[in-house]
């Protein structure tokens, strides 16, 4: 059978796409190497009866109208606002940094105007903002730095905060009030029924055909199709001309308490500067489920292992850029997503560019 499309991947980027183009009339072929969809999104109850994501924490939050609206087409929601404490010398304080930090940190009864002189008489300026050290010592100098973001950094991205780029670390505020949401963005929810019931609707279109544990190398040559849209590791599909793009991985190490009905005071605690995992997550903050025990996750930064996260380097960058013009040299090819475009992205980032890019393929 020839395909208008085949989709390399079913996560957020290739379902989106999948979607879109089967909507526009397409015939269109989803491949996975996994064997289920989903990608880092899936999630699947555990043998406890838990809903847990295997592959850690995914909070949805956007604060793109176009973008909400469009995945509920395929889910109901549920109201959820992420919320983060760090673990600092066995007392638990918000993150991101805002007025209740400071004032339990330092034994402070500042007001709002009070943290923002504070904040104020203890940075370090910084004349050009070229790395992350940058940018976290200039907003809240280096005791917070130290405190707060170095030894996590130097855990989850095996690098210190002088060798990332700012991007990285801009990703975090600082407030000088008392919010303690992770997020501020206009749409904070969860998928009622969890990622993978949303993602079976998407990919449910009679147009779509999914096949799961399939390798791309293997039916590159194989699949008739028009166009390709790949969402894995760019210097994978190129099978590596210039070198391996630098990855940072994860492993997961999942434990299900009996009989504990709740085991921290939020989704997730950060531990900036003890123990070898960066953060521990309980599930049932993020999905509402009542359940007798609780299922919780550690993370543990690798750096070898399935590809996560991009690290923002500039020598990086500019490896990426000459598989970028290997990309843009082949016009059969879309490539789209966190991996395939060498970019720290977000689930809403990813989905906004998943419907550019199928917009203009249906055309």
């Amino acid at each position: 059978m020839k395909y208008d499309a085949l989709i390399v991947g079913a996560g957020f980027a290739g379902t989106v796409c999948a979607e879109r183009l089967a909507s526009a009339g397409k015939r269109v072929l989803v491949i996975d190497k996994r064997n289920h969809i989903g990608g880092n999104a899936f999630d699947c109850y555990d043998e406890n009866g838990v809903l847990i994501h295997p592959y850690g924490p995914h909070i949805f939050h956007t604060s793109g109208k176009r973008i909400f609206e469009y995945l509920s087409n395929f889910t109901d929601w549920r109201l959820y606002e992420h919320r983060v404490l760090a673990h600092l010398d066995g007392e638990f304080y918000p993150i991101p940094i805002n007025r209740t930090t400071i004032n339990k940190l330092y034994g402070l009864d500042l007001n709002e105007e009070g943290v923002k002189a504070y904040l104020e008489s203890v940075r370090e300026a910084r004349n050009d903002i070229a790395t992350s050290e940058d940018v976290v010592l200039s907003s809240v100098g280096s005791d917070l730095c130290d405190k707060f973001f170095r030894g996590y950094t130097q855990k989850q991205w095996g690098l210190d905060l002088a060798d990332l780029s700012a991007g990285v670390a801009a990703r975090i505020p600082t407030r000088s009030n008392d919010d303690d949401r992770y997020f501020t963005d206009t749409y904070q929810f969860m998928p009622a029924r969890g990622y993978t019931a949303m993602f079976e609707k998407m990919l449910g279109h009679p147009n779509i055909e999914v096949r799961l544990s399939e390798d791309f190398r293997v039916l590159r040559s194989v699949v008739e199709r028009e166009h390709t849209v790949y969402t894995g590791p760019i210097d994978a599909f190129f099978d590596y001309r210039f070198g391996k793009l630098p990855y940072r991985s994860l492993s997961f190490q999942h434990e299900h308490l009996t009989d504990v009905d709740q085991f921290q005071q939020t989704g997730t605690i950060n531990y900036p500067n003890d123990h070898e995992y960066t953060r521990i997550t309980e599930f049932k903050h993020l999905t509402g489920q009542q359940h007798s025990g609780t299922s919780i996750v550690r993370e543990y930064p690798r750096a070898e292992g399935d590809p996560y996260y991009p690290i923002p380097r500039s020598e990086n960058e500019a490896l990426f850029k000459r598989y970028h013009e290997l990309a843009e040299a082949t016009p059969d090819v879309t490539f789209v997503g966190r991996l395939a475009q060498y970019r720290y992205y977000n689930m809403d980032q990813v989905v906004g560019a998943a419907l550019k890019v199928a917009e203009e393929l249906a055309q």
